[in-house]
C-alpha cells in the first residue's frame, strides 16, 4: 500500500465507491465514501443540501470533508463526481495522494444511472444533455491525475487490479 491515500475521481456512475470497496479491502486500509463523509457531518442528505443551500454550499462542504479525509493516512477515498471542478481540490489531492480517475463514457454513464433518484445532478427530463454537457465541463479537471483508468465494458475487480498493478508500479 502506498503512504499516501489513493483518490479516486471520476463522473458520477463511473464505479468510485465499487472499485473503492474492492481496492480497500484488497490493500487492508480503511474505505472512505467523501459523500458519506459530507452526509455524516453536516446531518442532511446531499439531496438535502443541494435543495436547501445549493451546490455552491455542498462544495464548500465537500472540500471541508476532504481536507479532513486527506490527514487520515493510508485509505481508498471514493471522492463526489464534482470534487475536481476546484482548483483547490485538485491541488489538495495531488498534494497529499494518488490521484487515479476512473474514466467512463457518456452511454455507460446512462445506462449506470438510468433510474437513479439520488443524483442531484441527474433529474429531469433532460438528463442526457445535462450529464454530456457535465462531463464535457468536467473533462480537462479530470485529467489532472496521476493515473487513468477507462471502465467501460471492465468489471469493478479488473479495474482495482488495474489500479493496483500501478500502485505496485510505484513502489518498485
Amino acid at each position: 500500500m502506498p503512504e499516501r491515500p489513493l483518490i479516486l475521481t471520476g463522473f458520477m456512475g463511473s464505479g468510485k465507491s465499487s472499485v473503492g470497496r474492492v481496492l480497500a479491502k484488497r490493500l487492508s486500509c480503511p474505505f472512505i465514501d467523501l459523500d458519506s463523509e459530507v452526509v455524516a457531518s453536516f446531518g442532511r442528505s446531499i439531496n438535502e443540501i443541494f435543495s436547501q443551500d445549493g451546490e455552491q454550499a455542498f462544495r464548500g462542504m465537500e472540500t471541508l470533508c476532504l481536507e479532513q479525509v486527506l490527514q487520515r493516512g493510508q485509505s481508498v477515498i471514493a471522492t463526489g463526481g464534482g470534487v475536481v471542478v476546484a482548483a483547490g481540490n485538485r491541488s489538495l489531492m495531488r498534494a497529499r495522494g494518488i490521484v487515479v480517475n476512473l474514466v467512463v463514457s457518456l452511454p455507460h454513464v446512462l445506462q449506470r444511472l438510468d433510474g437513479a433518484t439520488d443524483r442531484p445532478l441527474f433529474g429531469g427530463s433532460d438528463a442526457a444533455n445535462r450529464v454530456k454537457s457535465l462531463m464535457d465541463d468536467r473533462k480537462q479537471f479530470y485529467a489532472d491525475a496521476d493515473i487513468r483508468i477507462d471502465t467501460d465494458g471492465k468489471s469493478v475487480e479488473d479495474v482495482a487490479a488495474e489500479i493496483l498493478r500501478y500502485v505496485k508500479g510505484l513502489r518498485a
